[in-house]
C-alpha cells in the first residue's frame, strides 16, 4: 500500500528541516534578473558556502559581485525561521533600502512556498517578516545603536566594508550575540585597515572567524570575456574592487595600493638603529657631510591619540634616512628636533606651527637654531613664480612666521605634491610605519585624511617635506642664482656703487636713489 499524502508531506518536511540545500533546490523560488521566477538551484560553490555558514558561528565572506551570496543568506534566514522557533535575525546594510532588499528576498521565497511549508505570519511588510512560531527577520540601516536592544540569533551585515562607524555597530551587536547567535559579515573589498579588512585578517589567522573567499572565477557562468566587460563598464580600479577580491586594488587611498605594495617590496627595510628613550627614532643611514638634509616635524600633544612625528630626508636623492613616531612632551620634542637637525648637517628644520606646534618652535628659537624654516604670511609664498615676481627677500623675516602653516590653502598643495612624487616613484621610503599609514590614508569626500581609528602624522609630515623640498628649496636656489648674477654685474659696472678705502665698512653700500642701502646679505 502506498504512502498517504500526509506521510509524504511529513517526510518532505523532515528532509527540508535537516538539509537547507535540499529545501532551497526543491521548494524555494527566487527572482532571477534574466530568467524571472526560478527554483533556487544552487551552484556547487553556493552549496559549499551554505555548509560553511551552517557549520561555523562567525563567518566573514570576501566576495566578487553578483554571486548570489545575499540570496543565499536570505534563504538560510528563511530556513532558520521556518524550522526553528523564536529565531531573531537582523540585517544591517549601508542604507535601509539595501537591507530591505535582503528581507524582500526572504518574503518572496516564503510567499512562493507550498502551503504546508509556509509559516503563519503575524507581521509582513517591506522591512520585516514575523512568523507565529516567534521567528522574525528585520532590516535596518547602519547606525551606532543598530542591533543593541535585543538578543539576536543571527546578524547579517551586508557590504560591511562600506559601512561607516561599523566598529561601533559590531561592538554594540556583540553583546546581543553573546547567547550563541551567529554572524555573517559579507562584502566586496574597500581598501585596507577598515573593520571588514581587519575581520578578514582575523579569519585568515583563525582568530574566531571563518573566512570564505569567493573570486569571480568560482561562478561557472563567468568567463574572461565577462571579466573584460566589467573593466569596460566599471573602469579598471572599480572592476578590480568588485570582481577580484583584492584589498590592495580596492578602496580610495590617496596613493594607489599597488604602488604602495611595490614600495613595500622594493624600498622598505629594517632600520640600522632604533634610538631615543622609546626606541622610536629609526635610522637607516648616517649623516654624509657633503649632503643637505631637511627635518620635517608634525607635533601632537603627547597625551592623546595622535603622535608626534618627523622625517629626515636627503634633499638630493629624496631618500628617507631617519624617522620618529612617538608620544613625547613638547619641550623634550623641541630639544630632540634641534639635536637631530644639528646632527644631520644643520638641516633645514620644518615644524608645523598649528596650535601646540608653537611650543616646539619656541624651543628651537630659544636654542638659537639658525636654520629654522619660516613661512610667508602672504598668499604669494604658495607659488614660487609669484614669490620671485614680488621679489620677497629670503632673509627678511618681517613678513614671515616661523614654522610651516598647514592651512586650507596649503593642505591640498601638499597632498598633490605627495601624489605627484609617489606616482613618479621618486621618494625612497624605508619605513614600514609610513607605508602602513599610507595604506589607510584615504579620500573622504574631497578631503584626504586617515581612516577612522588610524593616524596620518607620518604621512602629513612626509608630504610637507616633499612640498618644502620642491618649493621652498627651489626658491632658495633661485634666490642664490639671482645673488650671483647681481654680484657679477657689480664687477662690470663701476657706476653701481662707489668704494672708499678709508671707509672699508661702506664697501657693501649701494646707492639705490633713496640713499645708501646695505647689500652685504647677498653673500650671506
Amino acid at each position: 500500500m502506498g504512502k498517504s499524502i500526509r506521510e509524504l508531506i511529513r517526510e518532505e518536511y523532515v528532509k527540508c528541516a535537516k538539509d537547507p540545500v535540499y529545501f532551497f533546490r526543491k521548494y524555494c523560488y527566487i527572482q532571477h534578473p534574466k530568467r524571472g521566477k526560478i527554483l533556487f538551484n544552487l551552484f556547487d560553490f553556493q552549496e559549499d558556502v551554505m555548509h560553511e555558514l551552517d557549520k561555523h558561528r562567525f563567518n566573514v565572506i570576501l566576495k566578487s559581485r553578483q554571486l548570489g551570496i545575499s540570496t543565499l543568506s536570505a534563504g538560510y534566514s528563511l530556513w532558520m525561521m521556518l524550522f526553528h522557533e523564536d529565531k531573531n535575525i537582523l540585517v544591517i546594510a549601508t542604507k535601509q533600502e539595501v537591507a530591505k532588499n535582503l528581507v524582500t528576498k526572504v518574503r518572496y521565497m516564503h510567499e512562493n512556498l507550498p502551503s504546508w511549508l509556509r509559516g503563519e505570519t503575524e507581521e509582513d511588510n517591506k522591512l520585516s517578516l514575523r512568523l507565529k512560531n516567534g521567528s522574525t527577520i528585520k532590516a535596518t540601516s547602519a547606525s551606532s545603536d543598530a542591533g543593541r536592544s535585543e538578543a539576536l540569533s543571527m546578524l547579517i551585515i551586508d557590504e560591511a566594508a562600506f559601512i561607516k562607524d561599523i566598529d561601533e555597530i559590531w561592538a554594540a551587536a556583540q553583546s546581543t550575540l553573546s547567547t550563541g547567535g551567529k554572524a555573517i559579515v559579507l562584502s566586496t573589498p574597500n581598501g585596507v585597515g577598515n573593520f571588514f579588512h581587519k575581520t578578514w585578517l582575523k579569519g585568515e589567522a583563525k582568530d574566531g572567524w571563518n573566512p570564505i573567499k569567493l573570486h569571480w572565477t568560482v561562478h561557472p557562468e563567468r568567463t574572461e570575456k565577462w571579466r573584460k566587460e566589467q573593466t569596460q563598464l566599471l573602469g579598471e580600479k572599480m572592476a578590480a574592487q568588485e570582481c577580484d577580491c583584492d584589498f590592495i586594488s580596492s578602496g580610495y587611498t590617496v596613493v594607489d595600493g599597488q604602488l604602495l605594495k611595490w614600495y613595500e617590496e622594493t624600498h622598505v627595510k629594517e632600520p640600522i638603529e632604533k634610538r631615543g628613550f622609546d626606541g622610536n627614532y629609526w635610522v637607516w643611514d648616517q649623516p654624509n657631510y657633503y649632503k643637505d638634509y631637511i627635518v620635517i616635524a608634525d607635533v601632537a600633544r603627547g597625551d592623546g591619540a595622535d603622535y608626534s612625528a618627523f622625517h629626515v630626508i636627503d634633499v638630493e636623492t629624496v631618500e628617507q634616512v631617519a624617522e620618529y613616531r612617538g608620544k613625547i612632551e613638547t619641550k623634550h620634542y623641541g630639544n630632540m628636533l634641534v639635536s637631530v637637525a644639528t646632527e644631520w648637517n644643520d638641516a633645514l628644520l620644518v615644524i608645523e606651527n598649528a596650535n601646540i606646534g608653537w611650543a616646539v618652535i619656541q624651543e628651537a628659537i630659544d636654542r638659537n637654531y639658525n636654520n629654522l624654516y619660516y613661512s610667508y604670511k602672504e598668499f604669494g609664498y604658495l607659488d614660487e613664480n609669484i614669490h620671485l615676481q614680488k621679489a620677497y627677500d629670503l632673509k627678511d623675516k618681517s613678513q614671515m612666521v616661523p614654522g610651516f602653516s598647514m592651512t586650507t590653502r596649503t593642505r591640498p598643495l601638499v597632498i598633490s605634491k605627495l601624489d605627484t612624487y609617489m606616482r613618479e616613484r621618486v621618494p625612497i621610503i624605508r619605513s614600514k610605519r609610513l607605508i602602513d599609514e599610507l595604506f589607510t590614508f584615504i579620500w573622504n569626500g574631497s578631503k584626504a585624511e586617515a581612516q577612522t581609528g588610524y593616524n596620518d602624522d607620518l604621512v602629513l609630515s612626509f608630504s610637507t617635506g616633499l612640498w618644502v623640498r620642491d618649493t621652498a628649496l627651489k626658491l632658495r636656489q633661485q634666490g642664490l642664482e639671482l645673488n650671483r648674477k647681481a654680484l657679477s654685474l657689480t664687477s662690470k659696472n663701476s657706476a653701481v656703487f662707489k668704494t672708499n678705502s678709508k671707509h672699508a665698512e661702506s664697501y657693501w653700500k649701494m646707492n639705490t636713489g633713496r640713499g645708501d642701502e646695505d647689500i652685504s646679505w647677498l653673500v650671506g
